[in-house]
Parts: structure tokens; sequence; C-alpha cells
């Protein structure tokens, strides 16, 4: 049986989608809500670490002492080659645990905005050339060292990448559910600019068909980077 540990940070940005995969192929979840408390799993505690999303930025250790340790988390788990999975701000911490940096995007990119797949990779591989997630970001990262890019938006070039097979960073929410985004927009609406890509609270609710849209793609991601897929095929 997998155990996944799941870094959340806010109580409005948990696991969604993921949980429901996880659940439908018996691995086992633990929540830990760093944000609240601060406690880290040990690294001998889960197979696979998931890295939620989060208003904070993956510079801000300064302001959040839970942080630099967290980070540190990510760093070590990559190195003992467990199976790493990060979203959003998760996936800018797998950059700056790898040594790259985070810093402020062209510009906000907040509501349905399509993806475009940049080249093959087992874990991408059969997805659409183009599909439409969730972005609810201010920054992005440079790309770490020996990661493959697999994705771009128009604005943001560094959407999604892999580092071998166990490591993998959307800068996206694929993972989102209606209920998932109905808290987002609750609770994070005030983070909405006028930009040319920030949609408003009534569009994104508009459009929450599309996370149907979504769940196919994040179960075939997610079954390829554990090896379920393997398992079941």
């Amino acid at each position: 049986m997998i155990r996944m540990a799941v870094l959340q940070h806010v109580e409005f940005e948990g696991p969604a989608a993921i949980a429901d995969w996880a659940a439908a192929r018996g691995v086992l979840v633990r929540v830990c809500h760093i944000g609240r408390n601060g406690i880290l799993p040990s690294i001998y505690d889960f197979d696979m670490l998931t890295v939620m999303g989060g208003p904070m930025s993956a510079n801000d250790q300064a302001q959040l002492d839970w942080l630099g340790p967290e980070i540190a988390l990510v760093r070590e788990a990559i190195a003992a080659e467990k199976t790493v999975f990060g979203v959003c701000l998760g996936a800018q911490m797998i950059a700056k645990a790898m040594g790259v940096r985070v810093y402020p995007g062209s510009a906000k990119e907040i509501g349905w905005f399509p993806v475009e797949r940049t080249g093959e990779h087992p874990l991408f591989d059969g997805l659409p050339d183009s599909f439409t997630p969730l972005h609810w970001h201010g920054e992005t990262f440079d790309l770490p060292h020996g990661a493959k890019l697999l994705a771009k938006s128009k604005i943001t070039v560094n959407q999604a990448f892999a580092v071998g097979q166990r490591v993998l960073g959307l800068q996206f929410h694929m993972e989102a559910t209606e209920d998932s985004v109905r808290m987002l927009v609750k609770t994070a609406a005030r983070e909405i600019g006028c930009g040319n890509y920030e949609q408003q609270p009534g569009i994104i609710l508009a459009n929450l068909g599309q996370c149907a849209r979504l769940r196919p793609l994040l179960e075939t991601v997610l079954d390829r980077l554990t090896g379920f897929a393997t398992r079941s095929a």
C-alpha cells in the first residue's frame, strides 16, 4: 500500500480530486496541516509526498518558520527517490528545493486558461495537446536542472515539469473539483484584479464543468507517477 503525505498550507487548498484518486486506489493518506501547526512528517512516514498550494511565496522563509524545513523535506524526499507531486505553490517549492529561482511572473494568471503540451514524456503522453485547467498564481520559477518541461501557457512558460519518473510539478490546478473551486473563490477572490489573465469570480464559477474534464487527466497522470498504470496493465 502506498502511503501519501499531503502538505496543506491553508484550509481552502486541500487535495480535492487527489484525495478521490487515492481513495479509489487504496492509497493511505495523511494530511499534514503545515500552515496550522507547522508539523512535518518524517521522511520515513511516506512513499509519496504531495505539496499543495497557498497564497504565500516559496521565498517567505523569513516570515514563515515552517517553510524552510518544508522545502528541506521536499529536497530530502527527491534525494531519497520518493514520489513527489507539487501543485501551484508546491511546484514552486520543488523548484526552490532543487536550487532554482522562484519570482514574480509577468502577470497574475487566475481562472480557466489553456495550457499546451510542450513535448513527449511518459507522464503526459496521450494527454490532449491542449487542455484547460484552473490557474491561481502570481509567481513562476526557473526550470530545475535535469527537468523536462511538459506544458506552457500564453504568459507562463513553465507550467508543468517532470524530473525523471517520480517528481512532477504542476503550476496549475489539475486537481480542481467544483467544491474546491467554490471554496477558493469564496476565500481568495480578493486576490483577483483587472489584468488580462484574471477572470472574475462569476466567470470562474460559470466554468465549473471544466473540473469533470480534468478528472481523467489527473487520474492518468497520477497512475503513471505512482506506478498504478503499470500494475493495472
